[in-house]
């Protein structure tokens, strides 16, 4: 290696040291730097032995703020987002329930379904693959809908209020928007069954019957 490539590649390394010093919440990957790739990942390995990053997995790190026990992990949500982004991407299981305060379990593995083959477990992060389920991608579904979905296909496992008092909780989520029904509607037609029927009942309960019609099964739902 000739001086001046030498001395190009630390500068370069120095640059790039500096951006991370200077940033805060934020995900680096390698490919972040236009460096070699030997430099890269020297640089990162030396940020996480000094404490200023921390690596959530191979190829992605994170830096937060710095604690007596090290730098803080990225928040979950924030986590999410960036191993599997888009939409239809939300909580499943008890952390589903939970979200919905149709739960007041809070499980130590936080379930997560995703629209395409699960990645690798993060912690205490699980995903579940719903990769079939491709109407939650094309309905633009958000994570608190997803949960929906995904507490309706286990209603007797996962629910702890009585039917009426959960049916209340639904209603009024999607009577203030907070839970888009459209999208739903929309979203429903790659769901199992059980999940079409038991949404078919929450909107006629929350007088959308006119959405009925966009729900797989509707018209044997309305003649019965």
């Amino acid at each position: 290696m000739s001086v001046e490539t030498h001395l190009r590649d630390r500068k370069g390394a120095a640059e790039a040291k500096g951006r991370i010093l200077s940033s805060s919440s934020q995900f680096w990957r390698p490919e972040d730097f236009s460096l070699k790739s030997s430099t890269t990942h020297h640089l990162l390995a030396r940020l996480v032995d000094e404490g200023e990053l921390r690596r959530v997995q191979r190829g992605l790190y994170w830096r937060g703020l710095a604690t007596p026990l090290g730098m803080s992990p990225p928040p979950v949500d924030r986590l999410v987002a960036e191993l599997v982004p888009g939409s239809g991407v939300g909580p499943a299981g008890f952390a589903a329930a939970n979200l919905l305060r149709l739960s007041t379990q809070v499980p130590r593995r936080q379930d997560f379904a995703v629209p395409t083959r699960a990645p690798t477990d993060v912690g205490s992060i699980h995903f579940v693959s719903r990769k079939n389920r491709i109407g939650r991608v094309k309905a633009g579904l958000k994570p608190l809908e997803v949960a929906l979905l995904e507490v309706l296909s286990r209603w007797t496992d996962l629910v702890e209020e009585s039917s009426a008092d959960a049916e209340r909780t639904l209603r009024r989520l999607l009577s203030e928007g907070i839970l888009d029904a459209e999208r739903l509607a929309a979203a429903s037609v790659t769901e199992p069954e059980e999940v079409k029927a038991r949404l078919n009942e929450l909107l006629v309960a929350a007088g959308r019957r006119d959405l009925i019609p966009h729900v797989t099964r509707s018209q044997e739902l309305v003649a019965s």
